[in-house]
């Protein structure tokens, strides 16, 4: 299930979150004016690579290694990927932006991100291979989402080739379906690496829902086809 849009709108401007869709599609058409090779290099030198930050071993001498956990969430492998991450970041960051604030979204964002680094190097932490891509942050944002608004509507695209057909589904049960499947995989993938980082996954999702029991969240009512009742949270 792919989703598409989501029932449920926002009441202020999302600035933090068109700012990150900006900045990632802008650092992809830097990096990838060199093709694929030179894609690849940069990849290696700012990407995450565990052995490297755990050892201090990788096949490509990194620049500032410590710096890569934040430098290698604007990082992307391929169109395919970029577009992925950034639509789920727009589905899902808006409305979990309208309600933390901005500053503290973009401190939640990076924080999560961190945090599916974090994951991914205590399950990898001999790996040479890079880890890119901002789907650790997002995973955060859908934990929070999972949270504060369970009850909203999610639009999907169901595909069952050669048939596509749209799906209406409450958020809470797409966004647990979604996260049964980075637990399966990274249980499949137990012991070896796979393409994706499902661990990291887990790990931005879970600190996303654990995050907001600590932040300052007001109880709401959103108004719409289906009015949504968002909890809210007492912390700073």
């Amino acid at each position: 299930m792919i989703p598409y849009k989501d029932e449920n709108p926002s009441i202020s401007f999302p600035v933090v979150t068109v700012l990150l869709i900006v900045l990632n599609v802008v650092i992809f058409l830097i990096t990838g004016l060199g093709g694929t090779e030179r894609l690849g290099m940069i990849a290696h030198e700012w990407g995450v690579v565990p052995s490297s930050l755990v050892h201090g071993k990788a096949e490509v001498v990194q620049p500032v290694p410590w710096l890569t956990p934040l430098t290698g969430m604007f990082l992307h492998g391929g169109l395919l990927h970029l577009v992925a991450n950034l639509l789920f970041l727009w589905i899902f960051g808006d409305n979990v932006e309208d309600r933390l604030g901005s500053l503290r979204f973009l401190l939640f964002y990076f924080l999560c991100g961190l945090c599916a680094d974090f994951t991914h190097i205590v399950l990898f932490p001999n790996s040479s291979v890079p880890a890119i891509g901002a789907s650790g942050a997002i995973a955060g944002v859908m934990g929070a989402y999972l949270v504060l608004f369970p009850g909203a509507k999610v639009r999907a695209l169901l595909l069952l080739f050669p048939f596509i057909r749209t799906v209406r589904l409450p958020a809470f049960f797409y966004l647990i379906v979604w996260f049964a499947l980075q637990i399966l995989s990274q249980v499949y993938h137990w012991g070896m690496e796979a393409g994706v980082a499902f661990g990291a996954h887990i790990g931005g999702f879970v600190l996303g829902m654990l995050l907001l029991s600590l932040l300052k969240v007001d109880d709401k009512i959103i108004n719409g086809p289906d009015p949504i009742r968002a909890p809210g949270h007492w912390g700073w």
